[in-house]
């Protein structure tokens, strides 16, 4: 039998490979066979997930909340000290230089990262802005460096940023663009949730995973993820972020 494995589409393209890679040793690890698809927008991936076509997912937290209370799946591990934030930036030439200084009819652009768009618009907050028309109006692009871009090109005035998309960007652009605000929330983070018809592996995954860093293979694998390992994860850690998540929203 082989399972069916996916990763949320707010990756950065550097690390495409390196999933490939991961699922080449998970496979041999698990002694299972286990089919990575990557899904180009999140609107794709929730229609496999919609359908049962998906085992397990390396999950953003917008939509780990969905996967846990409405599909069943589990958290098993995730990203040692890894949490998800977000960055609001604008060109370096911006005369924009606190939140507060943005005013009604600014152009936001953003990816359809939910988790992303959900704390950037909360970050956006003390500028008293009509958060009903700015989400009616953000520019939705199909990855961070167009966000960049649509910056840069004098398209869009603000981006939101997945804060480790934002640092993988290439060092010019990074040097054209200036951050107004990131957050600090440190309790959201992405995890890898095992579907109910491979749950029955999940201790044998969750072995694999938190042991991953000491394997000689599979160090050279995180190092390709840009991860420095995975640890544990409780079912009560999960409710707490689903709550969490839950109160933001």
């Amino acid at each position: 039998m082989s399972y069916r494995m996916t990763v949320s589409p707010d990756f950065t393209p550097d690390h495409i490979p390196g999933w490939y890679i991961f699922n080449t040793w998970f496979q041999k690890k698990l002694g299972e066979g286990v089919h990575l698809e990557l899904f180009n927008d999140f609107e794709s991936q929730r229609k496999a997930i919609a359908a049962d076509e998906i085992d397990l997912i390396y999950a953003n937290p917008y939509d780990a909340s969905m996967l846990v209370r409405e599909k069943g799946f589990k958290a098993v591990v995730r990203p040692v000290q890894f949490s998800d934030e977000a960055v609001i930036a604008v060109s370096k030439d911006s005369p924009v230089e606190t939140i507060e200084d943005l005013e009604p009819g600014i152009r936001v652009v953003s990816t359809s990262d939910p988790d992303i768009n959900m704390i950037g618009m909360i970050m956006l907050e003390p500028a008293d802005l009509d958060s009903g028309a700015l989400r009616d109006k953000m520019k939705i692009v199909s990855s961070y460096p167009l966000v960049a871009q649509q910056l840069l090109r004098g398209q869009a005035d603000v981006g939101f940023f997945l804060k480790e998309a934002y640092e993988d960007l290439t060092e010019l652009t990074r040097r054209n663009l200036r951050i107004l605000v990131a957050s600090e929330i440190g309790v959201i983070h992405h995890s890898l949730l095992v579907g109910p018809g491979m749950e029955a592996l999940s201790e044998d995954i969750q072995t694999a995973l938190v042991g991953m860093a000491d394997d000689p293979k599979g160090a050279g694998v995180l190092e390709s993820l840009g991860l420095p390992g995975w640890e544990a994860l409780s079912e009560e850690d999960v409710e707490f972020m689903i709550d969490l998540m839950d109160t933001l929203c």
